[in-house]
C-alpha cells in the first residue's frame, strides 16, 4: 500500500447484504486492484499549479484525467456534470479507461489572450484561462506523457434562430453576408468553457474560509469528494456542475478593446423557455432580443456577446422550479407578484442559487474593460459585472411588447426587488394583484 492512500477492497458488500461471492462480476474494463482513498501527497510526479502566474509555464497544467492517477494535481475530474457519463461510459465496457483524447485539428479557430486579467490577483478563479490553449502551451508535459485535456474549446458556427429571420424579413435586420447571411443565420463564435475552480479565492469571493468551503462541498455532496477534506494540498477543484457557453458576434479580440462599442448579455439556462418558449417567463424573448442587439452592433462596427450559463431554475434544478410553479399557480389569491420570491423559497429554502460571484469571471478570460450595452435587467448580475472593476455604459431592458402575458408576475416582482427598469416600479398594491394564468387555462 503506498504511503499516501487508504487502501479498500475492490468487491463491496451490496445494498441487500449480499456477499462479495455473490455480487455479479466486475465488467471486464473495471478494475480488480484496491480502491485508493488519497488522504495526502504522495509525490509521484503530480505538477505543481501556480495559479495567477504570469506564464503558461509558471502556472502549470490543470491535470484532471484518471489515466495515471499520480499525475493528478487536482480534485475532481473533467467535463463538468458530464463526468459521471463518463465513468458509467467506463463501467459498462464502452469506454476504455487508458483511453486518451487526440488533439489533432481541434485547435481553437480564434485565440483568446493572454490578457493582463490572467495574472491579477484574484481576478479570475472559476475557469483555466489557459484551458483553450493546452496543446500549445503545454506540449511539453504532453510529450512527457501528461494526459492534460483542455477545458475551453472554441469553434466557429451559424446560429439559426426563428426571431432572427422573423427581424430580417421584417426589416428590423439587414443581412450583410458577413455577421448575418440573407437565410437569416447569424455567423459567431462560440466557446465551451468548464468549471475550473481554484479553492481559495473561491472562498474569498463567498466571504467564507477555504476549510469551511472544502467541508461543505464535501458534507452537502455526500461525501463524494474526500480529497476536498484529506488533501489541503490541492488547490484546484472540478465541480461536477454545468459550464457556460460564449457566442460572439464580430471579432472576437475587440473584446478587450474598450474603444470598441460591446453588446453583452449574461443568460441562465432556461429549458423551459429558451428551447420550448414556454410562455411563463421572459428568458427566450430576452435572449432572442440580446441577440439582435449583437447582430447590430457587431454591424455598427462593434462586437456582441451572448454569456449563457447551465444554471436552470436559478440553479435550483428543473424539478424545483416546477414545484415552485405549482405553489404559485395553486395559491390561494392566485398567481401574484408578491408572492414570486415567497413561494420559490417556501419550496427551495433560498431565493436564488445562482450566487453571481463567480459570473464576472468570464469577462476578464475575454480581456473585457467596458461593456458599452449591457442587455440585463439584473441588479445581482450589475452589481458582480461592476464589482469586479468592469466598467458598464448603457442597460438595455427587455421592451414590453415581448413579455409574455403570464410573465407579468415575474417582471413586476423583479423589478419591485430591484431590477433595473426605465418606467413605473409596481407599487405594493400592484404586485397583490393576480397575472399569472391558473394551471388549467
Amino acid at each position: 500500500m503506498s504511503a499516501d492512500s487508504t487502501a479498500l477492497p475492490s468487491a463491496l458488500p451490496t445494498a441487500t447484504g449480499a456477499s462479495p461471492a455473490q455480487s455479479p462480476p466486475l465488467h471486464p474494463s473495471s478494475s480488480t486492484g484496491h480502491i485508493r482513498l488519497t488522504s495526502h501527497a504522495g509525490g509521484f510526479g503530480a505538477l505543481p499549479i501556480h495559479w495567477g502566474a504570469a506564464t503558461a509555464t509558471e502556472r502549470g497544467p490543470v491535470v484532471g484525467t484518471t489515466t495515471k492517477r499520480a499525475h493528478r494535481n487536482v480534485i475532481g475530474t473533467h467535463s463538468g456534470s458530464y463526468s459521471v457519463y463518463r465513468a458509467l461510459a467506463v463501467a459498462a465496457g464502452a469506454l476504455k479507461r487508458e483511453h486518451k483524447a487526440d488533439l489533432t485539428n481541434t485547435a481553437p479557430t480564434d485565440v483568446i489572450g493572454p490578457y493582463p486579467q490572467w495574472s491579477e490577483p484574484g481576478r479570475i478563479v472559476s475557469l483555466d484561462p489557459w484551458g483553450a490553449l493546452v496543446a500549445d502551451v503545454f506540449s511539453t508535459e504532453l510529450a512527457a506523457g501528461y494526459d492534460i485535456r483542455p477545458t475551453i474549446a472554441i469553434t466557429k458556427a451559424h446560429v439559426i434562430l426563428p426571431e432572427v429571420i422573423e427581424a430580417l424579413q421584417s426589416g428590423r435586420l439587414k443581412a450583410d453576408g458577413h455577421f448575418l447571411t440573407t437565410g437569416g443565420a447569424a455567423m459567431v463564435t462560440k466557446a465551451a468553457i468548464e468549471p475550473v475552480w481554484y479553492l481559495p479565492e473561491v472562498a474569498r469571493r463567498f466571504g467564507c474560509s477555504e476549510t469551511d468551503l472544502r467541508r461543505t462541498l464535501f458534507e452537502e455532496t455526500g461525501g463524494m469528494y474526500p480529497e476536498l477534506v484529506t488533501r489541503s494540498d490541492l488547490e484546484v477543484f472540478l465541480p461536477p456542475i454545468g459550464g457556460q457557453t460564449l457566442y460572439i458576434f464580430g471579432n472576437p479580440r475587440d473584446l478587450a478593446n474598450p474603444e470598441v462599442e460591446l453588446t453583452a448579455r449574461i443568460h441562465d439556462e432556461c429549458n423551459g423557455s429558451d428551447v420550448f418558449g414556454s410562455d411563463i417567463c421572459t428568458c427566450r424573448p430576452y435572449l432572442t432580443h440580446a441577440i439582435e442587439e449583437c447582430i447590430q452592433g457587431a454591424q455598427r462596427g462593434g462586437v456582441g456577446l451572448i454569456a449563457y450559463s447551465r444554471k436552470e431554475g436559478r440553479a435550483l434544478g428543473e424539478v424545483t422550479k416546477f414545484l415552485v410553479y405549482n405553489a404559485r399557480k395553486r395559491q390561494v389569491g392566485g398567481d401574484t407578484a408578491d408572492q414570486y420570491f415567497a413561494r420559490t423559497e417556501c419550496v427551495a429554502g433560498v431565493q436564488d442559487m445562482r450566487f453571481q460571484e463567480l459570473m464576472p469571471d468570464v469577462f476578464h478570460w475575454l480581456g473585457i474593460q467596458k461593456i458599452h450595452r449591457l442587455v440585463s435587467m439584473s441588479n445581482m448580475k450589475f452589481d458582480a459585472i461592476t464589482g469586479s472593476g468592469i466598467e458598464i455604459g448603457e442597460r438595455v431592458n427587455i421592451p414590453d411588447a415581448l413579455i409574455p402575458a403570464d410573465a407579468r408576475v415575474e417582471m413586476d416582482a423583479k423589478m419591485a426587488a430591484g431590477y433595473f427598469t426605465p418606467g413605473p416600479v409596481p407599487d405594493a398594491e400592484e404586485l397583490k394583484k393576480a397575472k399569472g394564468r391558473g394551471l388549467s387555462e
